[in-house]
């Protein structure tokens, strides 16, 4: 993944300007800032749903294109309601052939991918259950497993973890990294908490007022550089192998609003 000159405002506020930054195939890269700095809208536009101000963006040696199938993509956790008429495994198999028109022929080669995900994804078990009466955790598993059907060479995360335990925070992080790190894929990881991965991030993007700062996370989680980007006092603590950071400022925009 490669951006270029990049910038992308959202009204008269900048965002993000003159974004340069590579992600290379088996790098785990996570996005974080507060609500509103445009960790969202760097999703959309690698998506093809939204434009550069200025600069350019390609995946996989391409210019971004809406339906690309060098992608992959797991979003937030949202409910499917309990009447929704597909089963776990129809919701996998969209991922292998819901690109294509017309009537579906479910072929040997077919079944075999379906099932070798749900696999991958610990689904084996509620493959034929409506998916709108598994729990969020399930029904985050089978994303996964759908946004993982093409071997995408890119697969971005919109806070994948959102509303999960702990057990199904560290199962989905897991398949994640395997991705990444066994498969070879380029991980674009939005999200407002790094201690759920931590020990599979590669490089941070950290994204606030405006600004950014690109590095380990060694590099750009430090009380200096957090300060700066915030322009106030921030205290970035170590304790047990997790980070704890202490004084953002306007804190209770430090979730997700979309942006």
């Amino acid at each position: 993944m490669r951006l270029r000159g990049a910038s992308l405002s959202f009204g008269s506020r900048t965002l993000w300007e003159d974004l340069d930054l590579d992600v290379m195939p088996g790098e785990f890269l996570a996005v974080l800032g507060p609500n509103g700095s445009g960790k969202t809208s760097l999703l959309k536009v690698l998506l093809g749903l939204q434009a550069l101000d200025a600069g350019t963006a390609a995946i996989d040696g391409r210019p971004v294109a809406r339906g690309s199938r060098a992608l992959g993509y797991i979003p937030q956790q949202k409910s499917f309601p309990p009447d929704t008429p597909l089963r776990a495994r129809d919701l996998v198999g969209l991922g292998v052939d819901g690109h294509r028109w017309g009537l579906r022929l479910r072929t040997r080669d077919y079944t075999r991918r379906v099932e070798a995900l749900l696999e991958d994804v610990g689904a084996q078990s509620y493959a034929d259950t409506p998916v709108g009466l598994l729990s969020g955790g399930e029904q985050q598993r089978l994303r996964a497993a759908q946004a993982l059907a093409t071997d995408p060479a890119v697969l971005l995360c919109d806070e994948p973890l959102l509303s999960l335990d702990l057990h199904h925070q560290q199962a989905v992080s897991g398949l994640i990294d395997r991705q990444c790190h066994e498969k070879n894929s380029a991980v674009v990881f939005v999200t407002h908490e790094i201690n759920p991965v931590i020990d599979y991030v590669d490089r941070v993007l950290y994204l606030a007022d405006g600004r950014f700062r690109v590095g380990t996370p060694a590099e750009v989680m430090t009380s200096e550089v957090l300060s700066d980007l915030y322009g106030s006092p921030v205290e970035v603590l170590e304790s047990n192998g997790r980070i704890i950071v202490v004084g953002l400022p306007d804190a209770p925009t430090h979730h997700h609003e979309g942006v």
